[in-house]
């Protein structure tokens, strides 16, 4: 198992994408904390994980919140004395042209998407250095790093922003051994079901799936694969990376389709 006896850290774990990358941890031999806001979704599948023979605990927390998030970090500590892997991949997103773009929702967005990943890492990070631990630090980024649409100016800045701070990130904690690498997801089915909805935009998720060269939407499965490799040692000379899982579609040049 490629894992084995590393603690993992996954941040939005309890569904979708961080569900699968946690599932997918566990199976590889590793112990894994739950963090996520959604508390009653975490503890199922936290309950649903240990059936498969490893330590795995939910813990709340709201990653654009310093306190929770060191309070998060401290917990893991005193319960598995270590951490190895951390996976931030809570995230959200809306839609709204430029001109109609709160400033609550602006930084709401970021708070979560940019500022949560820094609040994680930076503890994380400094616990890895003060243990002299060879750390991994995986960022879930979006093809939206690249790529956007009139009505994500907040995510694509949170994403764009999230691209760079993994490679600085990666550059200033090279020394110390930890590795910080990014994940940018394609269209997922899961995503695209709990962002667009299924009932009110068939039209709109039938134009985005025609727009994905390898004909078919993402699994969280497939981004867990991704995750899974760049933890193992498998990736040990990979630093500042961003892989995409996408399809294809970033590849094509075009604006994001969930328009």
């Amino acid at each position: 198992m490629r894992l084995e006896n590393k603690v993992a850290i996954v941040t939005g774990g309890a569904m979708g994408i961080g569900q699968a990358i946690a599932t997918a941890y566990v199976r590889e031999g590793a112990d894994v904390v739950i963090a996520d806001i959604a508390t009653e979704a975490a503890n199922a599948t936290a309950a649903e994980l240990q059936k498969l023979g490893r330590r795995v605990e939910a813990i709340y927390t709201d990653v654009a919140d310093e306190a929770l998030v060191n309070k998060m970090v401290d917990k893991v500590l005193a319960d598995f004395g270590h951490i190895d892997i951390l996976v931030n991949n809570a995230g959200v997103t809306s839609f709204y042209p430029f001109l109609d773009l709160s400033v609550a929702e602006f930084d709401r967005v970021v708070g979560i998407d940019l500022k949560g990943p820094f609040l994680c890492s930076r503890k994380v990070a400094r616990h890895m250095v003060d243990q002299k631990r060879r750390g991994v630090i995986i960022n879930i980024t979006s093809m939206g790093q690249e790529i956007t649409t009139g009505v994500e100016a907040h995510y694509a800045a949170s994403k764009g922003g999230l691209k760079m701070l993994t490679k600085s990130m990666a550059i200033s904690l090279a020394q110390y051994k930890i590795r910080v690498n990014g994940i940018a997801p394609g269209p997922v089915m899961s995503t695209i079901r709990r962002t667009l909805g299924t009932s009110d935009n068939p039209e709109r998720i039938a134009r985005l799936l025609s727009r994905i060269p390898l004909n078919r939407p993402g699994k969280p499965s497939d981004i867990a694969g991704a995750a899974v490799f760049l933890a193992s040692d498998e990736s040990s000379f990979m630093t500042g990376s961003i892989i995409f899982v996408d399809g294809g579609v970033s590849s094509l040049g075009l604006a994001k389709t969930y328009d």
